[in-house]
């Protein structure tokens, strides 16, 4: 066996993870997906929690432009002196 091929599987050991640890990851994101956590059986497919958890940050990542949206917005219409502009500054600097 050549040298390239001896290190190449000592490193992937180590970094190799088993079987019921991926099992126990999707477990952890079936709980943590809304449309998942809902439902009553656990019976429910590697790639459909993989599918789910996908679309649930995608539909996260709209959110908060949606959200940075509407607080630019809210900037702009407030006077920059005034109190809410101060109090919304020390929110997004907290």
């Amino acid at each position: 066996m050549s040298s390239r091929r001896s290190h190449s599987r000592q490193s992937s050991g180590l970094s190799r993870i088993t079987d019921d640890q991926i099992t126990d990851l999707i477990h952890q994101l079936q709980r943590l997906i809304p449309e998942l956590r809902s439902r009553r059986s656990d019976k429910v497919s590697c790639s459909r929690v993989l599918q789910e958890t996908c679309n649930y940050i995608r539909s996260l990542h709209r959110e908060v432009d949606d959200l940075s949206d509407r607080l630019s917005a809210l900037l702009a219409s407030t006077d920059a002196d005034s109190a809410d502009a101060a109090i919304i500054r020390s929110l997004l600097m907290s």
